[in-house]
C-alpha cells in the first residue's frame, strides 16, 4: 500500500468510462486544433529566426490587469482586453514589413468570413496602403492543406462578396499551398517568395 507523506493511504479513484464526450471535452479539442496550427507557425518562426532568414513574431494581445493575488505567487485574478487585437503575426522579411492572420477551419469547401473581424480588415488595408505584405494563412484541417492567400482577396470577399465565405477554389487558383516539413513545420517563407518575390 502507498501512503501520502502525511500518512494517509492513497486511494485510486476509478473513473467511469463514457462513450459520449461531454461539452467541455469537445470545446477543448476544438481549441487545441487552432493551438496546434498556431504552434506549427511559432515553431517555424523560431526556425527562421535562428537561421537569420526573417524576424516574424506572434503579436501579444494587450490586456489591462485590474487585480493581482500576491498570496498565490502574483496570479492575475481580474483583467480585460485593452484594445481589440489586429492580426496574429508581424515582422520583417527581405526588408519588407510582413503582417498576417492565421486561421483554421474544418470546412472542406470554403472558409467562413465570420472568422474575421472588421478591425482586422481595416488593419490589413492600412498595411497594404503602406506597401507592406499582408496575407492570411488558412488551414483546411479536414483536407490537411494550408494556403497562403493575399489579404486583398479576403478584403474583397469581406466587403463586396455576395457569399459569407471564400470558396476553396479561390485558394487553389489565387493562393499558394504551404508545404509541411519536419523543419520548418510550415514552409510559409517559400510561399511568400513565390507570391511576393
Amino acid at each position: 500500500m502507498i501512503n501520502y507523506p502525511n500518512g494517509q493511504p492513497y486511494k485510486k479513484e476509478e473513473k467511469k468510462r463514457s462513450s459520449k464526450k461531454n461539452k467541455t471535452e469537445i470545446s477543448i479539442s476544438s481549441a487545441n486544433r487552432g493551438m496546434s496550427f498556431e504552434n506549427d507557425i511559432n515553431v517555424s518562426n523560431d526556425y527562421y529566426k535562428e537561421r537569420g532568414i526573417c524576424l516574424i513574431s506572434k503579436r501579444p494581445t494587450p490586456i489591462n490587469v485590474v487585480k493581482v493575488d500576491y498570496s498565490k505567487g502574483a496570479m492575475i485574478t481580474h483583467a480585460y482586453f485593452e484594445t481589440q487585437s489586429t492580426t496574429d503575426y508581424n515582422g520583417v522579411y527581405k526588408g519588407k514589413y510582413i503582417d498576417f492572420e492565421a486561421k483554421n477551419t474544418k470546412n472542406k469547401t470554403s472558409f467562413p468570413l465570420n472568422n474575421i473581424t472588421k478591425h482586422q480588415i481595416e488593419h490589413l488595408k492600412m498595411v497594404i496602403y503602406h506597401e507592406g505584405i499582408a496575407f492570411f494563412i488558412i488551414q483546411f484541417e479536414s483536407l490537411d492543406k494550408v494556403y497562403l492567400l493575399d489579404a486583398s482577396y479576403v478584403i474583397h470577399f469581406y466587403e463586396h462578396g455576395e457569399r459569407k465565405s471564400i470558396p476553396l477554389s479561390c485558394f487553389e487558383e489565387n493562393g499558394i499551398e504551404v508545404e509541411r516539413s519536419y523543419n520548418p513545420r510550415l514552409k510559409y517563407i517559400d510561399a511568400i517568395d513565390k507570391k511576393y518575390f
